[in-house]
């Protein structure tokens, strides 16, 4: 193991940052390491940005950072990019946007590509946000990919959702429609120095004045931003505070670890079924004669996967192979 569970949880930086690496490698001993930290998580608070492209997500995460460390607080940061789907390579250009935290040790920027993940996230961040909390971080900002409406699995993971949204760019129109604008607890209008931002203020508030909110929950505010100069940014982290607080509360902290543990728990779960089955469909040669059957229209998807899910899919392939109708050879034993 290239790392210890000592250097991670004093905060090393070179220890963190091999973790997450061979965590996004999903090499074994990371997961086993994983592990033996979970106990020392949950302290952080976790905020989480997302938005449209071009909404300026990376400038502003890049402020808040910077008023944070002002405070004296230590932060981590997982940005979020997208991943091509001819090289699988990812340009990871938010780090790039952040080079004046490079030098401060309190500030930890680790970048993901999305891998084909869908929602906005890695498949991994999860597990790096719980490095960078058992490595003593006081607030882990998550930026998010910008996908648009579907980018909502943020809410998942954080306990404070900022949705970016910018003038001019028909963001005010599209958070109208139902979507992201469901996961947000605090509205950022960013460029806000651009003149029809006051139409995108009015519209968003409207939207969120249309909602039935009860006397003890948090009604989502719109705040004006430009983070290329860092207005409106102090009110921001007011707010982001007081959201925190209300988070923080006894009846809604208990409520949202029970949340967040029910996401950790069903992720990981889902991931790790459908590797199994994968694996065993590829192990018993199985998964190329039912692609080829589903390709021919002899199977539909739906059912072959009520097979594998009951793990009754050896037996039905057996059973069309000895009838002349299945192809290919069966070589091992299915379960």
């Amino acid at each position: 193991m290239a790392f210890s569970l000592k250097e991670i949880l004093s905060g090393d930086i070179r220890a963190g940052a091999r973790l997450m690496r061979d965590l996004d490698d999903e090499i074994p001993a990371a997961h086993l390491a994983l592990k033996k930290l979970y106990r020392h998580t949950g302290r952080a608070f976790i905020l989480g940005i997302t938005g449209a492209p071009g909404a300026g997500k990376s400038t502003l995460v890049d402020g808040i950072a910077d008023l944070l460390r002002k405070q004296g607080r230590s932060v981590g940061i997982v940005c979020i990019d997208p991943t091509s789907p001819f090289t699988g390579g990812a340009i990871l250009g938010d780090r790039i946007r952040m080079q004046k935290h490079a030098l401060d040790e309190g500030v930890f920027i680790r970048s993901l590509a999305t891998r084909g993940h869908l929602g906005g996230l890695s498949k991994s961040t999860i597990d790096i946000v719980n490095v960078m909390d058992a490595m003593g971080k006081d607030v882990i900002i998550i930026e998010t990919v910008g996908v648009g409406q579907d980018e909502v699995e943020i809410v998942k993971v954080a306990h404070t959702n900022l949705v970016v949204v910018v003038p001019g760019m028909g963001d005010d129109i599209q958070a109208i429609k139902a979507g992201i604008h469901e996961i947000a607890d605090i509205f950022v209008v960013n460029k806000s120095d651009r003149e029809d931002s006051d139409k995108t203020r009015r519209e968003l508030e409207t939207m969120v004045s249309m909602n039935d909110y009860g006397k003890d929950d948090w009604v989502p505010p719109v705040l004006p931003a430009v983070a290329t100069t860092g207005t409106g940014l102090s009110d921001l982290l007011g707010t982001i505070e007081r959201h925190r607080q209300f988070v923080f509360r006894e009846d809604n902290l208990a409520r949202y670890k029970a949340g967040k543990a029910r996401v950790e728990l069903l992720e990981i779960l889902k991931k790790k079924l459908v590797e199994k089955a994968v694996e065993d469909l590829e192990k018993s040669n199985l998964l190329e004669p039912l692609l080829e059957k589903i390709a021919n229209k002899e199977e539909d998807p739906y059912s072959i996967v009520e097979k594998v899910v009951d793990h009754s899919f050896a037996i039905h392939l057996l059973d069309g192979m000895r009838n002349g109708k299945g192809s290919g050879k069966r070589k091992g034993k299915g379960r």
